[in-house]
Protein backbone atom coordinates (compact mmCIF):
# COMPACT_ATOMS: atom_id res chain seq x y z
CA UNK A 1 0.00 0.00 0.00
CA UNK A 2 1.55 3.34 -0.69
CA UNK A 3 3.15 5.21 1.98
CA UNK A 4 1.43 8.44 1.80
CA UNK A 5 -2.25 6.62 1.79
CA UNK A 6 -1.00 5.50 4.85
CA UNK A 7 0.44 8.21 6.52
CA UNK A 8 -2.63 10.24 5.64
CA UNK A 9 -4.73 7.16 6.99
CA UNK A 10 -3.24 7.11 10.25
CA UNK A 11 -3.58 10.52 10.70
CA UNK A 12 -7.25 10.97 10.08
CA UNK A 13 -7.64 7.83 12.49
CA UNK A 14 -5.86 9.64 15.22
CA UNK A 15 -7.55 13.06 14.55
CA UNK A 16 -10.70 10.82 14.74
CA UNK A 17 -10.28 10.14 17.84
CA UNK A 18 -8.97 12.58 19.72
CA UNK A 19 -11.29 15.09 19.45
CA UNK A 20 -13.55 13.91 21.46
CA UNK A 21 -17.32 14.18 21.35
CA UNK A 22 -17.70 15.12 17.54
CA UNK A 23 -15.20 13.44 15.35
CA UNK A 24 -14.36 14.44 11.88
CA UNK A 25 -11.28 13.71 9.18
CA UNK A 26 -11.17 16.80 6.68
CA UNK A 27 -13.84 15.78 4.63
CA UNK A 28 -16.63 18.19 5.97
CA UNK A 29 -18.66 15.29 7.39
CA UNK A 30 -19.08 14.89 11.24
CA UNK A 31 -19.51 11.63 13.00
CA UNK A 32 -21.61 10.71 15.46
CA UNK A 33 -20.21 9.12 18.63
CA UNK A 34 -22.32 9.30 21.51
CA UNK A 35 -26.10 9.58 22.60
CA UNK A 36 -27.37 12.95 23.55
CA UNK A 37 -31.12 11.54 24.85
CA UNK A 38 -33.09 13.80 22.81
CA UNK A 39 -34.06 11.82 19.65
CA UNK A 40 -37.11 9.92 19.40
CA UNK A 41 -37.54 5.85 18.83
CA UNK A 42 -39.73 3.90 15.87
CA UNK A 43 -41.16 0.12 16.29
CA UNK A 44 -38.64 -2.32 15.49
CA UNK A 45 -39.31 -4.86 13.28
CA UNK A 46 -38.73 -8.60 13.93
CA UNK A 47 -36.74 -9.17 10.54
CA UNK A 48 -33.71 -6.92 8.89
CA UNK A 49 -34.88 -5.22 6.27
CA UNK A 50 -32.07 -5.89 4.42
CA UNK A 51 -27.98 -7.05 4.56
CA UNK A 52 -27.01 -3.68 5.97
CA UNK A 53 -29.58 -4.28 9.05
CA UNK A 54 -28.93 -7.84 9.78
CA UNK A 55 -24.69 -6.56 9.65
CA UNK A 56 -25.76 -3.88 11.98
CA UNK A 57 -27.37 -6.55 14.32
CA UNK A 58 -24.75 -8.81 14.33
CA UNK A 59 -21.83 -6.36 15.04
CA UNK A 60 -23.91 -5.91 17.77
CA UNK A 61 -24.60 -9.39 18.75
CA UNK A 62 -21.51 -11.29 17.82
CA UNK A 63 -17.87 -11.19 16.96
CA UNK A 64 -18.79 -9.36 13.74
CA UNK A 65 -20.59 -10.28 10.33
CA UNK A 66 -19.86 -12.91 8.29
CA UNK A 67 -21.72 -13.27 4.99
CA UNK A 68 -23.50 -16.55 5.95
CA UNK A 69 -24.99 -15.24 9.47
CA UNK A 70 -25.97 -12.14 7.05
CA UNK A 71 -27.98 -14.83 5.60
CA UNK A 72 -29.20 -16.70 8.30
CA UNK A 73 -30.45 -13.45 9.83
CA UNK A 74 -32.12 -12.40 6.79
CA UNK A 75 -33.38 -15.92 6.12
CA UNK A 76 -34.60 -16.12 10.15
CA UNK A 77 -35.16 -12.91 10.97
CA UNK A 78 -34.23 -11.22 14.79
CA UNK A 79 -36.32 -13.89 16.82
CA UNK A 80 -35.31 -16.54 15.68
CA UNK A 81 -31.76 -16.10 15.08
CA UNK A 82 -31.77 -15.17 19.12
CA UNK A 83 -33.63 -18.25 20.75
CA UNK A 84 -31.12 -20.46 18.61
CA UNK A 85 -28.21 -18.19 19.94
CA UNK A 86 -29.46 -18.33 23.33
CA UNK A 87 -29.55 -22.42 23.50
CA UNK A 88 -26.48 -22.96 21.56
CA UNK A 89 -23.50 -23.55 23.54
CA UNK A 90 -19.64 -22.45 23.59
CA UNK A 91 -16.81 -24.87 23.97
CA UNK A 92 -14.74 -24.96 27.16
CA UNK A 93 -11.79 -22.95 27.09
CA UNK A 94 -10.30 -25.24 30.36
CA UNK A 95 -10.97 -28.11 28.46
CA UNK A 96 -8.88 -26.31 25.61
CA UNK A 97 -6.13 -25.44 27.55
CA UNK A 98 -5.91 -29.03 29.19
CA UNK A 99 -5.52 -30.41 26.15
CA UNK A 100 -2.75 -27.59 25.00
CA UNK A 101 -0.86 -28.57 28.17
CA UNK A 102 -1.23 -32.41 27.02
CA UNK A 103 0.27 -31.99 23.87
CA UNK A 104 3.41 -29.68 25.07
CA UNK A 105 3.93 -32.63 27.52
CA UNK A 106 4.59 -34.77 24.93
CA UNK A 107 7.29 -32.68 23.51
CA UNK A 108 8.31 -31.45 27.08
CA UNK A 109 8.25 -33.06 30.19
CA UNK A 110 8.82 -29.86 32.32
CA UNK A 111 5.80 -27.68 30.41
CA UNK A 112 3.47 -25.47 31.87
CA UNK A 113 0.67 -22.84 30.82
CA UNK A 114 0.86 -19.85 30.63
CA UNK A 115 -1.90 -16.94 29.64
CA UNK A 116 -0.65 -17.68 25.94
CA UNK A 117 -3.09 -21.17 25.64
CA UNK A 118 -5.78 -18.95 26.96
CA UNK A 119 -5.61 -16.28 24.80
CA UNK A 120 -5.59 -19.05 22.02
CA UNK A 121 -9.19 -20.55 23.41
CA UNK A 122 -10.10 -16.82 23.14
CA UNK A 123 -9.40 -16.28 19.96
CA UNK A 124 -10.24 -19.78 18.56
CA UNK A 125 -13.83 -19.27 20.14
CA UNK A 126 -14.38 -15.43 19.48
CA UNK A 127 -13.48 -16.27 15.72
CA UNK A 128 -15.09 -19.27 14.99
CA UNK A 129 -17.90 -20.42 17.83
CA UNK A 130 -21.12 -21.23 16.40
CA UNK A 131 -22.69 -19.75 19.72
CA UNK A 132 -21.84 -16.38 19.00
CA UNK A 133 -23.63 -14.03 21.15
CA UNK A 134 -22.50 -16.13 24.03
CA UNK A 135 -19.29 -15.22 23.19
CA UNK A 136 -19.71 -11.82 23.19
CA UNK A 137 -20.86 -11.83 26.41
CA UNK A 138 -18.29 -13.49 28.09
CA UNK A 139 -16.22 -10.77 26.98
CA UNK A 140 -18.85 -8.49 28.50
CA UNK A 141 -19.58 -9.95 31.15
CA UNK A 142 -15.43 -10.65 31.72
CA UNK A 143 -15.01 -6.50 31.84
CA UNK A 144 -17.35 -6.14 34.66
CA UNK A 145 -16.76 -9.06 36.63
CA UNK A 146 -13.13 -8.61 36.35
CA UNK A 147 -10.27 -11.08 36.74
CA UNK A 148 -7.40 -10.57 35.20
CA UNK A 149 -4.67 -12.89 34.21
CA UNK A 150 -1.80 -9.87 35.10
CA UNK A 151 -2.41 -10.83 38.39
CA UNK A 152 -0.20 -13.84 39.43
CA UNK A 153 -2.32 -14.95 41.98
CA UNK A 154 -4.79 -16.08 38.33
CA UNK A 155 -3.31 -19.09 36.98
CA UNK A 156 -4.56 -20.24 33.26
CA UNK A 157 -6.99 -23.04 34.41
CA UNK A 158 -8.49 -21.15 36.84
CA UNK A 159 -8.76 -18.62 34.40
CA UNK A 160 -10.25 -20.23 31.79
CA UNK A 161 -12.84 -21.73 33.94
CA UNK A 162 -13.93 -18.70 35.11
CA UNK A 163 -14.49 -17.77 31.37
CA UNK A 164 -16.56 -20.75 30.99
CA UNK A 165 -18.86 -19.89 34.13
CA UNK A 166 -19.33 -16.28 32.73
CA UNK A 167 -20.61 -18.57 29.40
CA UNK A 168 -22.35 -20.86 31.07
CA UNK A 169 -24.65 -17.66 33.02
CA UNK A 170 -24.45 -15.98 30.11
CA UNK A 171 -28.29 -16.16 29.65
CA UNK A 172 -29.16 -17.59 33.17
CA UNK A 173 -30.31 -15.63 36.17
CA UNK A 174 -27.81 -12.54 37.24
CA UNK A 175 -28.35 -13.87 41.03
CA UNK A 176 -27.12 -17.60 40.35
CA UNK A 177 -24.02 -15.39 38.14
CA UNK A 178 -23.05 -13.47 41.55
CA UNK A 179 -23.16 -15.91 43.52
CA UNK A 180 -21.10 -18.75 41.09
CA UNK A 181 -18.79 -15.13 40.65
CA UNK A 182 -18.37 -14.94 44.52
CA UNK A 183 -17.16 -18.56 45.61
CA UNK A 184 -14.73 -19.08 42.08
CA UNK A 185 -11.36 -19.28 43.21
CA UNK A 186 -10.12 -16.74 40.59
CA UNK A 187 -12.08 -14.50 42.05
CA UNK A 188 -11.32 -14.99 45.79
CA UNK A 189 -8.09 -14.81 44.63
CA UNK A 190 -7.89 -11.80 42.46
CA UNK A 191 -9.75 -9.78 44.97
CA UNK A 192 -8.43 -11.36 47.84
CA UNK A 193 -11.34 -12.99 49.60
CA UNK A 194 -9.99 -16.42 49.22
CA UNK A 195 -8.41 -17.73 52.65
CA UNK A 196 -10.57 -14.89 54.20
CA UNK A 197 -10.56 -15.18 57.93
CA UNK A 198 -12.81 -13.96 60.66
CA UNK A 199 -12.15 -10.89 62.80
CA UNK A 200 -9.66 -11.58 66.08
CA UNK A 201 -9.60 -8.28 68.60
CA UNK A 202 -6.86 -9.68 70.23
CA UNK A 203 -4.52 -9.59 67.23
CA UNK A 204 -6.53 -6.96 65.54
CA UNK A 205 -7.32 -8.41 62.41
CA UNK A 206 -10.32 -8.09 60.57
CA UNK A 207 -12.06 -9.48 57.61
CA UNK A 208 -10.35 -8.59 54.36
CA UNK A 209 -12.87 -6.03 52.33
CA UNK A 210 -12.03 -6.08 48.82
CA UNK A 211 -14.45 -8.30 47.24
CA UNK A 212 -17.33 -6.83 49.83
CA UNK A 213 -16.45 -3.38 48.58
CA UNK A 214 -15.91 -4.20 44.47
CA UNK A 215 -19.02 -6.64 44.47
CA UNK A 216 -21.00 -3.56 45.68
CA UNK A 217 -18.89 -0.97 43.66
CA UNK A 218 -18.61 -2.44 40.38
CA UNK A 219 -20.79 -5.81 39.99
CA UNK A 220 -24.11 -4.84 41.10
CA UNK A 221 -24.95 -1.55 43.00
CA UNK A 222 -22.41 0.80 42.12
CA UNK A 223 -21.81 3.94 44.06
CA UNK A 224 -24.80 6.21 44.51
CA UNK A 225 -28.21 5.34 44.32
CA UNK A 226 -30.46 5.48 40.89
CA UNK A 227 -33.66 5.65 39.34
CA UNK A 228 -35.33 2.95 37.45
CA UNK A 229 -33.94 4.43 34.15
CA UNK A 230 -30.51 4.51 35.25
CA UNK A 231 -30.15 8.59 36.25
CA UNK A 232 -28.99 9.71 39.72
CA UNK A 233 -31.82 9.92 42.30
CA UNK A 234 -31.19 13.07 44.76
CA UNK A 235 -32.39 14.12 47.94
CA UNK A 236 -34.08 17.17 49.09
CA UNK A 237 -30.86 19.06 48.88
CA UNK A 238 -30.05 18.14 45.08
CA UNK A 239 -27.40 16.07 46.31
CA UNK A 240 -26.72 12.47 45.19
CA UNK A 241 -27.22 9.67 47.81
CA UNK A 242 -24.50 6.71 48.34
CA UNK A 243 -26.01 3.69 48.23
CA UNK A 244 -23.34 1.70 51.23
CA UNK A 245 -21.13 3.27 53.61
CA UNK A 246 -17.90 1.79 55.03
CA UNK A 247 -19.33 0.30 57.62
CA UNK A 248 -21.99 -1.86 54.77
CA UNK A 249 -18.28 -2.89 53.50
CA UNK A 250 -16.86 -4.03 56.66
CA UNK A 251 -19.85 -5.71 57.76
CA UNK A 252 -20.52 -7.55 54.55
CA UNK A 253 -16.45 -8.46 54.42
CA UNK A 254 -17.53 -10.94 57.51
CA UNK A 255 -19.80 -13.24 55.39
CA UNK A 256 -17.27 -13.74 52.99
CA UNK A 257 -15.29 -15.27 55.67
CA UNK A 258 -14.53 -19.24 55.90
CA UNK A 259 -14.41 -19.38 52.27
CA UNK A 260 -11.06 -21.22 50.24
CA UNK A 261 -9.36 -23.79 48.09
CA UNK A 262 -11.42 -27.01 47.09
CA UNK A 263 -10.52 -30.13 49.16
CA UNK A 264 -12.47 -33.27 49.36
CA UNK A 265 -11.23 -33.60 52.81
CA UNK A 266 -11.05 -30.02 54.01
CA UNK A 267 -8.75 -29.89 56.53
CA UNK A 268 -7.55 -26.68 58.59
CA UNK A 269 -4.42 -26.86 56.29
CA UNK A 270 -6.17 -26.72 52.88
CA UNK A 271 -7.99 -23.66 53.86
CA UNK A 272 -4.15 -22.07 53.54
CA UNK A 273 -3.86 -24.27 50.33
CA UNK A 274 -2.35 -27.01 51.88
CA UNK A 275 -2.37 -30.01 49.87
CA UNK A 276 -3.55 -28.31 47.06
CA UNK A 277 -6.19 -30.37 45.03
CA UNK A 278 -5.67 -30.41 41.27
CA UNK A 279 -8.77 -29.34 40.73
CA UNK A 280 -8.83 -26.72 43.66
CA UNK A 281 -8.40 -23.67 41.00
CA UNK A 282 -11.14 -24.44 38.97
CA UNK A 283 -14.22 -25.67 41.56
CA UNK A 284 -15.94 -23.79 43.65
CA UNK A 285 -14.48 -22.75 47.29
CA UNK A 286 -15.84 -24.48 49.65
CA UNK A 287 -17.01 -23.50 53.57
CA UNK A 288 -14.85 -23.29 56.38
CA UNK A 289 -16.55 -22.91 59.56
CA UNK A 290 -13.46 -22.82 62.15
CA UNK A 291 -12.80 -19.64 59.99
CA UNK A 292 -15.95 -17.80 59.10
CA UNK A 293 -17.02 -14.77 61.27
CA UNK A 294 -19.98 -15.74 64.00
CA UNK A 295 -21.21 -12.44 65.12
CA UNK A 296 -24.09 -10.12 63.91
CA UNK A 297 -23.77 -8.33 60.61
CA UNK A 298 -25.86 -5.53 59.10
CA UNK A 299 -25.44 -3.93 56.05
CA UNK A 300 -27.80 -2.20 53.22
CA UNK A 301 -30.80 -2.79 55.98
CA UNK A 302 -30.15 -6.41 56.17
CA UNK A 303 -29.30 -7.80 59.64
CA UNK A 304 -28.05 -11.42 60.20
CA UNK A 305 -27.73 -12.90 63.20
CA UNK A 306 -23.92 -14.78 63.11
CA UNK A 307 -22.98 -18.15 64.20
CA UNK A 308 -20.82 -20.32 62.85
CA UNK A 309 -23.56 -22.67 61.74
CA UNK A 310 -24.79 -20.17 59.91
CA UNK A 311 -22.22 -19.30 57.21
CA UNK A 312 -23.67 -20.80 53.79
CA UNK A 313 -26.70 -18.96 54.91
CA UNK A 314 -25.51 -15.86 55.73
CA UNK A 315 -24.02 -16.10 52.36
CA UNK A 316 -27.28 -16.91 50.43
CA UNK A 317 -29.12 -13.74 52.09
CA UNK A 318 -26.43 -11.34 51.53
CA UNK A 319 -26.53 -12.00 47.79
CA UNK A 320 -30.05 -11.59 48.33
CA UNK A 321 -29.82 -8.67 49.70
CA UNK A 322 -27.97 -7.21 46.79
CA UNK A 323 -30.00 -9.04 44.01
CA UNK A 324 -32.61 -6.86 45.26
CA UNK A 325 -31.56 -4.06 45.56
CA UNK A 326 -32.98 -1.69 43.37
CA UNK A 327 -30.06 0.03 42.02
CA UNK A 328 -29.05 -3.66 40.19
CA UNK A 329 -31.37 -3.66 36.90
CA UNK A 330 -30.51 0.14 35.78
CA UNK A 331 -26.91 -0.69 36.91
CA UNK A 332 -26.52 -4.02 35.03
CA UNK A 333 -28.54 -3.20 31.86
CA UNK A 334 -26.51 0.61 31.22
CA UNK A 335 -23.17 -1.84 31.55
CA UNK A 336 -24.33 -4.09 29.28
CA UNK A 337 -25.82 -1.50 26.61
CA UNK A 338 -22.36 0.11 26.93
CA UNK A 339 -20.49 -2.88 26.02
CA UNK A 340 -23.14 -4.03 23.31
CA UNK A 341 -24.73 -1.08 21.70
CA UNK A 342 -23.69 2.57 22.59
CA UNK A 343 -21.92 4.18 25.30
CA UNK A 344 -24.67 6.83 26.17
CA UNK A 345 -27.68 5.05 26.05
CA UNK A 346 -30.60 6.79 26.70
CA UNK A 347 -32.94 6.94 30.34
CA UNK A 348 -35.47 5.34 28.25
CA UNK A 349 -33.55 2.73 26.94
CA UNK A 350 -32.09 1.56 30.08
CA UNK A 351 -35.61 2.28 31.71
CA UNK A 352 -37.05 -0.26 29.17
CA UNK A 353 -34.28 -2.73 30.11
CA UNK A 354 -34.53 -1.73 33.40
CA UNK A 355 -38.40 -3.25 33.55
CA UNK A 356 -37.25 -6.48 32.13
CA UNK A 357 -34.71 -7.11 34.67
CA UNK A 358 -36.86 -6.77 37.35
CA UNK A 359 -39.95 -9.18 35.91
CA UNK A 360 -38.89 -10.91 32.56
CA UNK A 361 -42.80 -11.19 31.52
CA UNK A 362 -43.11 -14.40 33.73
CA UNK A 363 -42.29 -12.80 37.78
CA UNK A 364 -38.40 -13.63 36.83
CA UNK A 365 -36.68 -11.19 38.17
CA UNK A 366 -32.83 -11.09 37.03
CA UNK A 367 -33.44 -12.87 33.74
CA UNK A 368 -30.20 -12.17 32.02
CA UNK A 369 -31.60 -13.83 28.79
CA UNK A 370 -34.70 -11.54 28.61
CA UNK A 371 -32.40 -8.61 29.62
CA UNK A 372 -29.67 -9.15 26.43
CA UNK A 373 -33.21 -9.45 24.19
CA UNK A 374 -34.24 -6.50 25.32
CA UNK A 375 -31.31 -4.62 24.41
CA UNK A 376 -30.67 -5.84 21.40
CA UNK A 377 -34.08 -5.37 20.30
CA UNK A 378 -34.94 -1.91 21.46
CA UNK A 379 -35.56 0.82 18.95
CA UNK A 380 -32.65 2.70 20.37
CA UNK A 381 -31.05 -0.50 19.11
CA UNK A 382 -32.82 -1.51 15.68
CA UNK A 383 -33.84 2.05 14.65
CA UNK A 384 -30.79 2.36 11.81
CA UNK A 385 -32.09 6.40 11.84
CA UNK A 386 -30.63 6.98 14.83
CA UNK A 387 -26.96 5.85 13.98
CA UNK A 388 -26.32 9.35 12.03
CA UNK A 389 -27.84 11.49 15.01
CA UNK A 390 -25.48 13.84 17.03
CA UNK A 391 -23.96 11.43 20.09
CA UNK A 392 -24.93 7.56 19.03
CA UNK A 393 -22.74 5.37 19.17
CA UNK A 394 -19.70 3.72 21.14
CA UNK A 395 -15.69 3.28 19.89
CA UNK A 396 -15.05 -0.31 18.78
CA UNK A 397 -13.16 -2.34 21.35
CA UNK A 398 -9.54 -3.19 19.89
CA UNK A 399 -10.08 -6.60 20.05
CA UNK A 400 -13.22 -6.79 18.75
CA UNK A 401 -12.14 -5.04 15.94
CA UNK A 402 -9.43 -7.84 15.09
CA UNK A 403 -11.97 -10.41 15.01
CA UNK A 404 -14.39 -8.46 12.85
CA UNK A 405 -11.52 -8.58 10.74
CA UNK A 406 -11.05 -12.31 10.47
CA UNK A 407 -14.57 -13.27 10.37
CA UNK A 408 -15.51 -11.32 7.81
CA UNK A 409 -13.00 -12.25 5.31
CA UNK A 410 -12.25 -15.54 6.20
CA UNK A 411 -9.01 -15.19 8.09
CA UNK A 412 -8.18 -18.83 9.71
CA UNK A 413 -4.98 -20.01 11.72
CA UNK A 414 -2.59 -22.24 9.21
CA UNK A 415 -1.40 -24.15 12.71
CA UNK A 416 -5.52 -24.58 13.97
CA UNK A 417 -4.39 -23.50 16.96
CA UNK A 418 -5.29 -19.40 16.28
CA UNK A 419 -0.99 -18.51 18.20
CA UNK A 420 -2.00 -14.91 19.13
CA UNK A 421 -0.29 -14.07 21.71
CA UNK A 422 -0.45 -11.00 24.18
CA UNK A 423 -1.58 -8.30 22.30
CA UNK A 424 -1.81 -5.78 25.31
CA UNK A 425 0.77 -3.73 24.59
CA UNK A 426 0.02 0.20 23.27
CA UNK A 427 1.96 -0.93 20.14
CA UNK A 428 -0.05 -3.53 19.61
CA UNK A 429 -4.05 -3.09 20.05
CA UNK A 430 -3.69 -2.08 23.76
CA UNK A 431 -5.89 -4.96 24.98
CA UNK A 432 -5.65 -8.68 25.68
CA UNK A 433 -8.82 -10.47 26.61
CA UNK A 434 -9.39 -11.45 30.66
CA UNK A 435 -6.06 -8.98 30.79
CA UNK A 436 -7.54 -5.81 32.39
CA UNK A 437 -4.93 -4.07 34.47
CA UNK A 438 -6.86 -3.57 37.04
CA UNK A 439 -10.09 -4.32 38.80
CA UNK A 440 -12.27 -1.44 36.57
CA UNK A 441 -11.80 -3.00 33.59
CA UNK A 442 -9.39 -1.14 30.95
CA UNK A 443 -11.82 1.61 31.25
CA UNK A 444 -13.90 2.64 33.36
CA UNK A 445 -17.90 2.87 32.52
CA UNK A 446 -18.34 6.45 33.62
CA UNK A 447 -14.88 7.31 31.95
CA UNK A 448 -14.89 11.19 30.54
CA UNK A 449 -12.02 12.06 28.56
CA UNK A 450 -10.37 15.54 30.69
CA UNK A 451 -11.10 19.25 29.51
CA UNK A 452 -13.17 18.00 26.33
CA UNK A 453 -16.21 19.35 24.83
CA UNK A 454 -17.88 15.37 25.44
CA UNK A 455 -17.09 16.44 29.26
CA UNK A 456 -18.79 19.54 28.92
CA UNK A 457 -22.12 17.43 27.32
CA UNK A 458 -22.14 15.02 30.17
CA UNK A 459 -21.45 12.08 28.14
CA UNK A 460 -19.14 9.41 28.89
CA UNK A 461 -16.62 7.52 26.48
CA UNK A 462 -15.40 4.15 27.95
CA UNK A 463 -13.22 2.76 25.40
CA UNK A 464 -11.33 6.42 25.44
CA UNK A 465 -9.70 5.49 28.10
CA UNK A 466 -7.20 3.23 26.41
CA UNK A 467 -7.04 5.81 23.11
CA UNK A 468 -3.96 7.88 22.61
CA UNK A 469 -1.49 8.96 19.89
CA UNK A 470 0.68 5.49 21.04
CA UNK A 471 -2.49 2.99 20.91
CA UNK A 472 -3.77 4.74 17.61
CA UNK A 473 -0.65 4.38 15.47
CA UNK A 474 -0.41 0.91 17.52
CA UNK A 475 -3.76 -0.41 16.25
CA UNK A 476 -3.11 0.81 12.40
CA UNK A 477 0.14 -0.70 12.42
CA UNK A 478 -1.22 -3.79 14.07
CA UNK A 479 -4.17 -4.31 11.41
CA UNK A 480 -1.69 -3.29 8.53
CA UNK A 481 0.55 -6.17 9.60
CA UNK A 482 -2.60 -8.32 9.67
CA UNK A 483 -4.26 -7.50 6.99
CA UNK A 484 -1.11 -7.79 4.61
CA UNK A 485 0.48 -11.18 6.22
CA UNK A 486 -1.34 -12.01 9.34
CA UNK A 487 -0.91 -12.00 12.60
CA UNK A 488 0.36 -14.69 15.37
CA UNK A 489 3.59 -16.09 15.48
CA UNK A 490 4.17 -16.87 12.42
CA UNK A 491 1.86 -15.19 10.93
CA UNK A 492 -0.31 -18.19 11.66
CA UNK A 493 -3.82 -16.01 11.24
CA UNK A 494 -3.99 -14.94 7.79
CA UNK A 495 -6.92 -14.35 5.11
CA UNK A 496 -6.48 -15.23 1.17
CA UNK A 497 -9.05 -12.62 0.60
CA UNK A 498 -10.75 -15.15 -1.69
CA UNK A 499 -13.95 -13.31 -1.88
CA UNK A 500 -12.82 -9.63 -2.38
CA UNK A 501 -9.85 -11.04 -5.16
CA UNK A 502 -13.17 -12.35 -6.79
CA UNK A 503 -14.27 -8.40 -6.94
CA UNK A 504 -11.71 -6.19 -6.81
CA UNK A 505 -11.66 -5.85 -10.72
CA UNK A 506 -14.87 -3.54 -10.03
CA UNK A 507 -13.64 -1.03 -7.35
CA UNK A 508 -17.38 0.04 -6.73
CA UNK A 509 -18.27 -3.60 -6.04
CA UNK A 510 -15.70 -4.15 -3.86
CA UNK A 511 -16.45 -0.94 -1.63
CA UNK A 512 -20.21 -2.24 -1.75
CA UNK A 513 -18.58 -5.43 0.36
CA UNK A 514 -16.34 -3.18 2.69
CA UNK A 515 -19.89 -1.14 3.39
CA UNK A 516 -21.74 -4.95 4.15
CA UNK A 517 -19.06 -6.18 6.04
CA UNK A 518 -17.63 -3.48 8.03
CA UNK A 519 -20.09 -0.40 8.08
CA UNK A 520 -23.21 -2.58 7.70
CA UNK A 521 -24.66 0.18 5.18
CA UNK A 522 -23.45 3.49 6.85
CA UNK A 523 -20.48 4.14 4.27
CA UNK A 524 -20.42 8.03 3.74
CA UNK A 525 -20.11 9.40 0.58
CA UNK A 526 -17.16 10.90 0.77
CA UNK A 527 -15.59 7.71 2.44
CA UNK A 528 -17.20 5.70 -0.73
CA UNK A 529 -15.38 8.26 -3.15
CA UNK A 530 -12.16 7.64 -1.34
CA UNK A 531 -11.92 4.12 -1.18
CA UNK A 532 -12.97 3.85 -4.82
CA UNK A 533 -10.24 6.25 -5.81
CA UNK A 534 -7.42 4.73 -3.75
CA UNK A 535 -8.66 1.11 -5.22
CA UNK A 536 -8.05 2.52 -8.57
CA UNK A 537 -5.48 3.86 -8.09
CA UNK A 538 -3.56 0.22 -7.69
CA UNK A 539 -3.61 -0.51 -11.59
CA UNK A 540 -4.49 -3.95 -12.85
CA UNK A 541 -2.70 -4.69 -16.27
CA UNK A 542 -4.64 -6.10 -19.56
CA UNK A 543 -4.44 -9.90 -19.23
CA UNK A 544 -1.45 -11.39 -21.57
CA UNK A 545 -0.13 -15.07 -22.11
CA UNK A 546 2.33 -14.06 -18.87
CA UNK A 547 0.90 -11.89 -16.27
CA UNK A 548 -1.76 -14.10 -14.39
CA UNK A 549 0.22 -13.67 -11.73
CA UNK A 550 1.00 -10.15 -11.84
CA UNK A 551 -2.94 -9.73 -12.58
CA UNK A 552 -3.82 -11.78 -8.88
CA UNK A 553 -0.78 -9.85 -6.89
CA UNK A 554 -3.07 -6.05 -8.22
CA UNK A 555 -6.31 -7.28 -7.23
CA UNK A 556 -4.92 -8.84 -3.85
CA UNK A 557 -3.23 -5.56 -3.16
CA UNK A 558 -6.46 -3.68 -4.16
CA UNK A 559 -8.85 -5.88 -1.67
CA UNK A 560 -5.94 -5.21 1.08
CA UNK A 561 -5.78 -1.50 0.31
CA UNK A 562 -9.52 -1.26 0.59
CA UNK A 563 -10.10 -3.40 3.98
CA UNK A 564 -7.52 -1.01 5.39
CA UNK A 565 -8.33 2.13 4.64
CA UNK A 566 -12.10 1.00 6.01
CA UNK A 567 -10.57 -0.36 9.08
CA UNK A 568 -8.70 2.61 10.04
CA UNK A 569 -11.41 5.21 8.90
CA UNK A 570 -13.44 7.56 11.58
CA UNK A 571 -16.24 5.81 10.39
CA UNK A 572 -15.11 1.97 11.35
CA UNK A 573 -13.41 3.07 14.70
CA UNK A 574 -16.50 4.23 15.87
CA UNK A 575 -19.66 1.50 16.31
CA UNK A 576 -23.03 2.80 15.35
Amino acid sequence: MPHQILKSLRACALSALLVVGLASCGDGRTFAIFADGRQGTTPVESNPQDAAAAARFLTQATFGPTDNDIKTVMAKGYDAWLEGEFNAVSSSHLAYVDNRLAQMLLTNPSASLSANQFYESYWLYASTSRAQLRERMKLALSEIFVISLVDAAVDTRGAASYYDMLGANAFGNYRTLLQQVALHPMMGRYLTHLANQREDTASGRKPDENFAREVLQLMSIGTYELEPDGTLSRDGTGATIPTYTAEDVSNLAKVFTGYSWYHPSPTNSTFFGGSRNVDASVRPMIYYANYHSITAKTFLDVTLPGGAANGPNELGLALDAIFNHPNVPPFMCQRLIQRLVTSNPTPSYVGRCSAVFRNNGAGVRGDLRAVVKSILMDPEARNASLASTPGYGKVREPIIRLTNWIRAFGATSISGGYLITSTSANTSLGQSPLTSPSVFNFYRPGYVPPNTRLGAQGLTAPEFQIVDEVTVAGYANTMQTAIGTGIGSGSDVRSAYVNEIAIAADANTLVDRMDRMLLYGQMSPTLRARLIESVNSVAIPAPTANNAATIATAKLNRAKLAIYMTMVSPEYLVQR
